[in-house]
């Protein structure tokens, strides 16, 4: 994972329309796409082009139904250069694919890293080479060496070295069932730090990565094309099929597309953030895969995910809008679900109604509310998600009156407040005023504006309506608040304290801000 960051804590007050889509009353959004199941192995390359996959257009094309690479002696490469799979990372996985190769070196590149060179990566290397020689070997591209030949089961000790502790087989009666030229079958399995090449039916060599400061459980898939004398390879029927993360939690983080000025809805950098918060100071109990600018084209990404969060706009905006379904199978699998922001809105009907079954709660237009205003979060209750909170006030849209499960089944306030009376400034709108809630400003009701559910089939949810500032990720309890309930939904161990994070720095705050359009004169 390359994780990054983001923003700080500016009150800008904005009038209140948060850039709202006003919507009919929908009962049902149609054309609802089917969930794919967590069983299910999904094509990564359509047989046709190469979406999804970025790699220096002069070496690579689709020719014959595969992914091809080819170098020549008129325009040779100096370095090692990849195709890289970019919509998504690997983390625990079983991948297939046909592979043939006419001459050279090549391999497949998993939960590998981008170098500073143009199409360079390093990493894990399933290997690959027109001889038989080397194809089976496990090999660390640019991180380690060869760190499995083909017939070894090996275990990397700290510092990278490996050690031979069993076989396979003999390398050479291995190599027997390889076809020279023609098509044949990697099979390659990550589970926690345990890697498997198999070819043809046989297991060519694994690995067992001990080096806790080196090894790596996530990152890039790539092919390869090797520097030296010509070459070419062929890649075809390439799937992907997510396994359980079994020693950690899964999250994945889900960013919508920019829609509001700088500094606000910043959803991608929202998403950068936490995944490198988490990652990095959490790392041992939650692994968070980061989608940004809406719904994952990576149509595995939430087969091993033991929570989903997102972040974005709301509406038809929503990135689940039209994925109804695979909302209702995650939920259904006990899979945590939590809404930040103007994600905890779809719209009435079908649409809120899956949020409020996952979530426990939802934004209702022509019922809740969306005004800016100083949150005063004075008492917090005896629950996880509230370990290592301290009362604090930060200014943000906070959205209350929201619809919640019929008699808060299962909910449990996390954040209320009360909000003053200059939160009925607005006339009554579809995200603002109307008598009902005027009624509950004026007798001075808390309102919740985060909250958590235990859903009936076990699984858990939580809403979080603040987060329109990007830059109030600065403010320590407010954070603290986010991240504890990522990992509970997730059902990952919180802290007596709480997910302990460093304060970001302006630097990191500004790092992934959405290139969005100057303010107009």
């Amino acid at each position: 994972m390359n994780p990054r960051f983001l923003v700080p804590a500016l009150a800008l007050a904005i009038p209140a329309a948060c850039l709202v889509l006003l919507v009919a009353q929908e009962s049902s959004p149609p054309q609802q796409a089917e969930a794919v199941p967590n069983d299910e192995s999904v094509a990564l390359f359509d047989g046709e082009t190469l979406a999804g996959w970025e790699g220096d257009p002069k070496l690579w094309r689709v020719e014959d139904g595969a992914i091809t690479g080819e170098t020549t002696a008129e325009s040779p490469i100096d370095y090692n250069t990849f195709l890289k799979w970019t919509d998504g990372e690997l983390d625990d996985f079983e991948l297939t694919l046909e592979y043939r190769i006419f001459s050279g070196n090549s391999g497949v590149q998993i939960r590998s890293f981008a170098l500073e060179k143009e199409h360079a990566v390093g990493g894990y290397q399933a290997d690959i080479d027109a001889e038989g020689k080397w194809t089976g070997t496990n090999y660390g591209e640019q991180f380690r060496g060869i760190l499995a030949k083909r017939g070894e089961k090996t275990v990397i000790r700290e510092g990278g070295k490996p050690e031979v502790v069993g076989s396979l087989g003999d390398a050479d009666e291995l190599g027997k069932v390889l076809r020279p030229g023609e098509w044949n079958t990697y099979r390659i399995v990550a589970q926690g730090n345990k890697i498997v090449c198999e070819i043809n039916g046989k297991p060519m060599s694994e690995i067992v990565d001990e080096d806790a400061a080196t090894r790596r459980r996530a990152g890039l898939l790539a092919f390869q094309l090797h520097k030296g004398p010509p070459m070419k390879v062929q890649f075809r029927d390439i799937r992907l099929k997510r396994l359980p993360l079994g020693d950690v939690r899964k999250v994945v983080y889900l960013a919508g597309s920019p829609s509001h000025p700088p500094r606000m809805h910043e959803h991608n950098a929202g998403a950068l953030l936490a995944q490198r918060l988490l990652n990095t100071h959490h790392g041992d109990k939650v692994l968070v895969a980061a989608y940004l600018n809406g719904w994952p084209r990576d149509r595995s990404a939430f087969q091993n995910a033991d929570a989903l969060v997102i972040q974005s706009d709301g509406g038809p905006r929503h990135p689940a809008y039209w994925h109804l379904r695979q909302i209702d199978y995650l939920r259904g699998r006990g899979v945590g679900v939590g809404m930040i922001h103007y994600a905890v809105e779809m719209t009435p009907g079908e649409s809120n109604d899956t949020l409020i079954a996952a979530t426990g709660g939802a934004f209702e237009i022509n019922h809740s509310v969306n005004p800016h205003w100083d949150g005063d979060f004075a008492a917090l209750p005896s629950h996880p998600v509230a370990r290592g909170v301290k009362p604090f006030t930060i200014r943000d849209e906070w959205y209350f009156n929201m619809r919640f499960a019929k008699d808060m089944a299962g909910v449990t306030p996390i954040l209320s407040a009360v909000p003053p009376g200059e939160t009925m400034s607005r006339p009554d709108g579809s995200h603002s005023g109307n008598p009902g809630v005027r009624k509950q400003v004026e007798e001075k009701r808390p309102q919740h504006v985060c909250w958590v559910v235990e859903r009936p089939e076990g699984g858990r949810g939580f809403g979080f309506t603040g987060l329109h500032f990007h830059d109030n990720w600065v403010q320590d309890d407010f954070r603290k608040t986010v991240l504890n309930a990522i990992c509970w939904i997730a059902k990952a161990e919180i802290p007596e304290n709480g997910i302990e994070t460093p304060t970001p720095t302006q630097e990191e705050l500004d790092a992934n801000l959405d290139p969005k359009p100057a303010p107009k004169p």
